[in-house]
C-alpha cells in the first residue's frame, strides 16, 4: 500500500528533447481505427454531475480588443452548475464511479489551501454521501474564505501539512489509519489526474464535436497535473481530429507536465484496449510555461490585462492562478501572429473563478 501510494505522487520522466513550446515528438497515422476505443469509452461507468454539454460561446469583443486574428471561441466549463464548476467536474465523474464501486466510505485527496480539486472533490463526496478528507499543504486560515470555505460548508475533514513534499507521507499514515479503524479509505491523485479521470476529457471532446460543425484548429487551456490535457489530447486522437491542444502551465516546466500528459494519454490509451505506446504516440502534446511569472498563483502583467479584457469585453471571469495566464498566453499568441485569421482557436475554460473570493 505504502509504495502504491508514494508511487501515485512521484513524476514520471519519459520525453527527451521538445521545441518551443515544449513539443513531445509523435507518429502520424498511428491509429487507423478506434471504433473499439470509442465503445469502450462509452461503456465506462461514470457518476453523473453534468447537467448536459457546457455552452461553446463566441469572444468576438476580446477579439476586437486584442487586433483581430482568428476566430475565438471559449468552451465554458466554468458553467457546469455542480460545486461551482471547473475542470475537475469532468475527471471526478469517472473516479467517484470506481470509488462507489471499491465501497469507499470515505474520499482522501490532496492540494493547496485553495485548491479547486480539493473543494469539488469535497462536494462529490458530500453527494455520494460519504466522507471526505482533504491533505492540504497550507497553514489554516484565519478566516476561511473562496475554496476553504466552501470545503468547511461541505463537512470536509482538514488536514494541514507544511509542504507539498509531505503530501505521500501523510496520504500513506491517513489510509492506514483510517484502515486500522475500519473504514475504507479510496485515495485520489492531485487533480484527479489519472487515466481514468482523463476519460472525462476524452469523452468532453465528443461533446465539443457534436456542438460545432468544424473542430477548432487549437485548443487553448490551463494545465498543471496533466489530466485535462492528457483527455483533451487522448479524445483528439479518438475522434481522428487534426485539433493541436495546448496547455498552459501555471506552475510546473513544461518538460514535468508533458511527461505526465505523455504517461496519462498512454493510460487512456490502455483503458481503453489500445496499445499504450502507439495510442500517445498519435499526437504531439504542447505545453507551454513561458506564462507562469513569478510562480504558482501569482498575477502577471499579462494575466491581470486578459482578466479585465475578458471580463470587460465577454463577462468572462478568469482566475490569476490558472485560467487567466492560459488566456494570457492566446492573447500573446494572437498578437504575435501564431495563428492564421481563417482558424478557429477556442479556449477551454477549466474554471476556477472561485478563487476570485481568496
Amino acid at each position: 500500500m505504502r509504495g502504491k501510494v508514494a508511487a501515485a505522487l512521484q513524476p514520471r520522466a519519459r520525453l527527451a528533447q521538445f521545441g518551443q513550446p515544449f513539443l513531445q515528438p509523435f507518429q502520424e497515422q498511428t491509429i487507423l481505427t478506434l471504433s473499439h476505443e470509442l465503445s469502450e469509452l462509452s461503456a465506462t461507468p461514470f457518476v453523473s454531475l453534468m447537467a448536459g454539454p457546457t455552452p461553446v460561446d463566441e469572444m468576438p469583443r476580446l477579439r476586437a480588443a486584442i487586433g483581430g486574428g482568428p476566430r475565438l471561441l471559449v468552451k465554458r466549463d466554468d458553467a457546469i452548475p455542480f460545486a461551482f464548476g471547473g475542470n475537475k467536474v469532468r475527471k471526478l465523474e469517472y473516479v467517484a464511479a470506481e470509488a462507489v464501486a471499491a465501497g469507499a466510505d470515505i474520499l482522501i485527496t490532496v492540494g493547496g489551501v485553495q485548491s479547486n480539486h480539493a473543494r469539488v472533490t469535497a462536494a462529490v463526496a458530500a453527494r455520494l454521501g460519504v466522507r471526505c478528507l482533504l491533505i492540504t499543504n497550507g497553514s489554516p486560515p484565519a478566516r476561511p474564505t473562496a475554496n476553504a470555505l466552501i470545503n468547511g460548508l461541505l463537512g470536509a475533514e482538514i488536514e494541514y501539512i507544511p509542504s507539498r513534499d509531505e503530501r505521500a507521507g501523510a496520504v500513506v499514515a491517513a489510509v492506514e489509519r483510517l484502515q486500522q479503524e475500519g473504514r475504507r479509505p479510496y485515495f485520489i491523485p492531485l487533480g484527479a489526474s489519472t487515466p481514468l479521470g482523463a476519460l472525462g476529457f476524452a469523452r468532453a471532446v465528443g461533446e465539443l464535436v457534436a456542438q460545432l460543425n468544424e473542430p477548432p484548429d487549437v485548443i487553448v487551456h490551463a494545465g498543471s497535473s496533466g489530466g485535462t490535457q492528457a483527455g483533451l489530447v487522448a479524445g483528439t486522437i479518438l475522434h481522428g481530429l487534426p485539433t493541436r491542444v495546448i496547455g498552459i502551465s501555471g506552475d510546473d516546466p513544461a518538460s514535468a507536465i508533458a511527461s505526465k500528459v505523455g504517461q496519462v494519454v498512454m493510460g487512456v490509451g490502455q483503458l481503453l484496449g489500445s496499445p499504450g505506446d502507439a495510442f500517445a504516440s498519435a499526437s504531439p502534446i504542447e505545453v507551454d510555461a513561458g506564462f507562469v511569472g513569478d510562480g504558482y498563483g501569482i498575477p502577471t502583467d499579462q494575466s491581470r490585462e486578459a482578466q479585465q479584457l475578458a471580463a470587460r469585453t465577454e463577462a468572462l471571469f478568469v482566475d490569476h492562478t490558472y485560467s487567466a495566464k492560459a488566456l494570457a498566453a492566446l492573447i500573446a499568441y494572437v498578437r504575435a501572429g501564431r495563428f492564421g485569421d481563417d482558424e478557429t482557436v477556442l479556449f477551454w475554460h477549466t474554471g476556477g473563478q472561485v478563487g476570485l473570493f481568496a
